[in-house]
Protein backbone atom coordinates (compact mmCIF):
# COMPACT_ATOMS: atom_id res chain seq x y z
CA UNK A 1 0.00 0.00 0.00
CA UNK A 2 1.62 3.28 -0.84
CA UNK A 3 1.71 6.03 1.13
CA UNK A 4 -0.18 8.77 0.89
CA UNK A 5 0.87 12.68 1.86
CA UNK A 6 -1.67 14.78 3.90
CA UNK A 7 -1.61 18.46 4.52
CA UNK A 8 -3.42 20.02 7.80
CA UNK A 9 -5.96 21.14 7.85
CA UNK A 10 -7.41 18.05 6.08
CA UNK A 11 -9.74 18.67 3.34
CA UNK A 12 -13.02 16.63 4.11
CA UNK A 13 -12.81 14.82 0.72
CA UNK A 14 -9.48 13.32 1.64
CA UNK A 15 -10.80 11.95 4.49
CA UNK A 16 -13.50 10.40 2.74
CA UNK A 17 -10.71 8.22 0.78
CA UNK A 18 -8.59 7.21 4.17
CA UNK A 19 -9.03 3.93 5.43
CA UNK A 20 -7.76 1.63 7.90
CA UNK A 21 -4.03 0.53 7.43
CA UNK A 22 -3.19 3.26 4.98
CA UNK A 23 0.52 4.94 5.42
CA UNK A 24 0.29 8.81 5.37
CA UNK A 25 3.09 11.35 6.10
CA UNK A 26 1.22 14.40 7.49
CA UNK A 27 2.86 17.99 6.80
CA UNK A 28 1.13 21.68 7.68
CA UNK A 29 -0.44 22.85 11.21
CA UNK A 30 -1.37 20.66 13.74
CA UNK A 31 -2.42 21.49 17.64
CA UNK A 32 -1.36 19.54 20.49
CA UNK A 33 -3.40 19.34 23.81
CA UNK A 34 -3.64 16.08 26.22
CA UNK A 35 -5.96 15.77 29.04
CA UNK A 36 -5.92 18.63 31.60
CA UNK A 37 -6.33 20.95 27.69
CA UNK A 38 -9.07 18.55 26.85
CA UNK A 39 -10.86 19.52 30.13
CA UNK A 40 -10.62 23.19 30.09
CA UNK A 41 -11.85 22.88 26.01
CA UNK A 42 -14.89 21.07 26.66
CA UNK A 43 -15.51 23.35 30.14
CA UNK A 44 -15.27 26.63 27.49
CA UNK A 45 -18.12 24.67 24.55
CA UNK A 46 -20.10 24.02 27.82
CA UNK A 47 -19.91 27.73 29.03
CA UNK A 48 -20.38 28.90 25.46
CA UNK A 49 -16.82 30.46 25.37
CA UNK A 50 -14.47 30.09 22.30
CA UNK A 51 -12.01 27.77 22.21
CA UNK A 52 -8.45 28.91 21.73
CA UNK A 53 -7.77 27.77 18.18
CA UNK A 54 -10.49 27.30 15.88
CA UNK A 55 -11.03 23.79 15.69
CA UNK A 56 -12.82 23.16 12.34
CA UNK A 57 -10.67 21.00 9.88
CA UNK A 58 -7.76 20.68 12.11
CA UNK A 59 -5.71 17.74 13.93
CA UNK A 60 -5.03 17.40 17.38
CA UNK A 61 -1.89 15.08 18.50
CA UNK A 62 -1.94 13.93 21.92
CA UNK A 63 1.31 15.33 22.84
CA UNK A 64 3.11 16.77 25.51
CA UNK A 65 7.00 17.50 24.76
CA UNK A 66 10.37 17.19 26.72
CA UNK A 67 11.75 20.10 26.86
CA UNK A 68 14.24 21.25 23.74
CA UNK A 69 18.06 21.15 23.77
CA UNK A 70 19.63 24.61 22.37
CA UNK A 71 19.26 24.45 18.68
CA UNK A 72 15.90 22.51 18.55
CA UNK A 73 12.53 23.04 18.17
CA UNK A 74 11.55 20.74 20.24
CA UNK A 75 12.51 18.34 22.26
CA UNK A 76 11.13 14.48 22.42
CA UNK A 77 7.77 14.48 20.67
CA UNK A 78 5.84 10.80 21.00
CA UNK A 79 2.50 10.35 21.12
CA UNK A 80 0.53 9.68 24.67
CA UNK A 81 -2.22 7.31 24.98
CA UNK A 82 -4.94 8.35 23.84
CA UNK A 83 -7.84 6.71 26.09
CA UNK A 84 -7.16 9.58 28.43
CA UNK A 85 -8.81 11.60 25.70
CA UNK A 86 -11.76 9.36 25.21
CA UNK A 87 -14.38 11.39 27.52
CA UNK A 88 -13.70 14.26 25.33
CA UNK A 89 -13.50 13.69 22.10
CA UNK A 90 -16.94 12.82 20.87
CA UNK A 91 -17.72 17.01 21.84
CA UNK A 92 -15.05 18.08 19.90
CA UNK A 93 -15.42 16.09 17.19
CA UNK A 94 -19.01 17.34 17.09
CA UNK A 95 -17.30 21.27 16.32
CA UNK A 96 -15.08 19.98 13.28
CA UNK A 97 -12.38 18.11 14.18
CA UNK A 98 -10.94 16.16 11.39
CA UNK A 99 -8.26 14.15 13.09
CA UNK A 100 -6.45 13.09 15.67
CA UNK A 101 -3.22 11.34 16.62
CA UNK A 102 -2.10 9.75 19.43
CA UNK A 103 -1.24 5.59 20.38
CA UNK A 104 -3.50 2.93 21.75
CA UNK A 105 -7.20 2.08 20.73
CA UNK A 106 -10.14 3.95 21.63
CA UNK A 107 -13.71 3.59 22.80
CA UNK A 108 -16.57 2.56 21.36
CA UNK A 109 -17.73 5.83 21.41
CA UNK A 110 -15.07 7.64 19.83
CA UNK A 111 -15.15 5.01 17.24
CA UNK A 112 -18.94 5.79 16.55
CA UNK A 113 -18.12 9.84 16.96
CA UNK A 114 -15.77 9.00 14.46
CA UNK A 115 -18.41 7.85 11.96
CA UNK A 116 -20.49 10.50 12.60
CA UNK A 117 -18.24 13.71 12.14
CA UNK A 118 -16.50 12.11 9.37
CA UNK A 119 -12.86 12.29 11.39
CA UNK A 120 -10.06 10.15 11.45
CA UNK A 121 -7.84 8.57 14.26
CA UNK A 122 -4.12 8.33 13.12
CA UNK A 123 -1.69 6.71 15.06
CA UNK A 124 2.08 6.86 15.53
CA UNK A 125 4.69 5.28 17.14
CA UNK A 126 5.49 5.38 20.84
CA UNK A 127 9.01 5.30 21.71
CA UNK A 128 9.90 7.27 18.73
CA UNK A 129 9.35 11.07 20.19
CA UNK A 130 12.98 11.85 19.50
CA UNK A 131 12.71 10.68 15.58
CA UNK A 132 9.18 12.28 15.32
CA UNK A 133 10.41 15.47 17.10
CA UNK A 134 12.28 15.75 13.80
CA UNK A 135 9.24 16.42 12.00
CA UNK A 136 8.14 19.26 13.76
CA UNK A 137 9.54 22.61 11.82
CA UNK A 138 7.89 25.18 14.44
CA UNK A 139 6.90 24.98 17.74
CA UNK A 140 4.64 28.10 19.66
CA UNK A 141 2.58 27.61 22.83
CA UNK A 142 -0.86 29.25 21.81
CA UNK A 143 -3.05 28.46 25.01
CA UNK A 144 -2.90 27.04 28.70
CA UNK A 145 0.85 27.80 29.05
CA UNK A 146 0.59 27.15 33.02
CA UNK A 147 -0.08 23.72 31.82
CA UNK A 148 3.48 23.68 31.08
CA UNK A 149 3.70 19.92 28.95
CA UNK A 150 0.12 19.99 28.75
CA UNK A 151 -0.34 23.09 27.38
CA UNK A 152 -1.68 23.73 23.58
CA UNK A 153 0.68 24.63 20.93
CA UNK A 154 0.87 25.30 17.41
CA UNK A 155 2.94 22.74 15.74
CA UNK A 156 4.20 23.01 11.63
CA UNK A 157 5.12 19.91 10.49
CA UNK A 158 6.80 18.19 7.51
CA UNK A 159 6.21 14.44 7.03
CA UNK A 160 4.98 12.95 10.47
CA UNK A 161 4.32 9.42 9.75
CA UNK A 162 1.44 7.94 11.05
CA UNK A 163 -1.29 4.91 10.04
CA UNK A 164 -4.74 5.08 9.97
CA UNK A 165 -6.58 3.34 12.99
CA UNK A 166 -9.56 4.33 12.67
CA UNK A 167 -11.74 5.83 9.45
CA UNK A 168 -14.58 7.00 9.01
CA UNK A 169 -16.60 3.93 7.98
CA UNK A 170 -15.73 2.34 11.69
CA UNK A 171 -13.05 0.28 10.58
CA UNK A 172 -10.83 -0.55 13.67
CA UNK A 173 -6.95 -1.40 12.94
CA UNK A 174 -6.55 -2.65 16.38
CA UNK A 175 -9.99 -5.19 15.53
CA UNK A 176 -8.66 -5.99 11.66
CA UNK A 177 -4.43 -6.29 12.71
CA UNK A 178 -5.29 -9.10 15.08
CA UNK A 179 -7.30 -10.57 13.03
CA UNK A 180 -4.94 -10.65 10.07
CA UNK A 181 -2.45 -11.88 12.51
CA UNK A 182 -4.53 -14.62 13.72
CA UNK A 183 -5.37 -15.46 10.09
CA UNK A 184 -8.82 -14.73 11.32
CA UNK A 185 -11.61 -12.99 9.04
CA UNK A 186 -13.17 -9.96 10.43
Amino acid sequence: MDTVKITSPIDEKLIKGLKTGTKVLISGVIYTARDAAHMRMVQALEKGEELPFDIYGQTIYYMGPSPARPGQVIGSAGPTTSSRMDSFTPQLLSKGLRAIIGKGNRSTEVIEALKKYNAVYFVTFGGAGALISKCIKKAEVIAYPDLAAEAIMKLEIEYLPAIVANDIYGNDLYVTGRAVYRKEEV
